[in-house]
């Protein structure tokens, strides 16, 4: 949050323009917009380790969405999957479960669906090691015994 640089800058190289209808699954690479409509899944190649996508207020996904950062202005209708980031815009409408890491949903968004927060999930696929939890300790002061 506060102090913390962005490790990379996340590009937008590809669109499908406002008025495309693309029938079938979408696979992409670094970032794409989507201001028309897929009807099949959209994935980043790199699964959800990598990828931004945007779904602008005129773009629609009539799939499974896998990104790692997300960013809904349109709407969705299918599961989503996402490793670092979703953002959910006023006019967001996703029907389906949301998996995230981290969660921004702004008033006016609406999910009809799950929304999962996956941390463990994601690391595990991501091979990052997860520290053990902290073991419990009793306050200082606090009698064991008493009752």
């Amino acid at each position: 949050m506060f102090g913390k640089k962005p490790s990379a800058q996340k590009e937008i190289a590809s669109l499908i323009g406002a008025g495309t209808t693309i029938t079938g699954d979408v696979a992409f690479s670094g970032g794409l917009r989507i201001d028309g409509t897929v009807r099949g899944a959209v994935r980043c190649v790199d699964g959800e380790k990598a990828g931004m996508l945007v779904i602008s207020e005129l773009g629609a996904v009539e799939g499974e969405v896998r990104a790692a950062h997300l960013v809904v202005a349109g709407r969705i209708d299918g599961p989503v999957y996402a490793s670092e980031l979703v953002e959910l815009q006023p006019k967001a409408r996703v029907a389906g479960d949301v998996h995230y890491r981290a969660l921004e949903m702004h008033n006016g968004a609406i999910v009809d669906g799950k929304l999962v927060h996956s941390p463990g999930e994601v690391a595990v696929k991501a091979g990052l090691k997860l520290a053990a939890p902290p073991a419990r300790r009793e306050p200082i002061g606090v009698d064991a015994q008493a009752g």
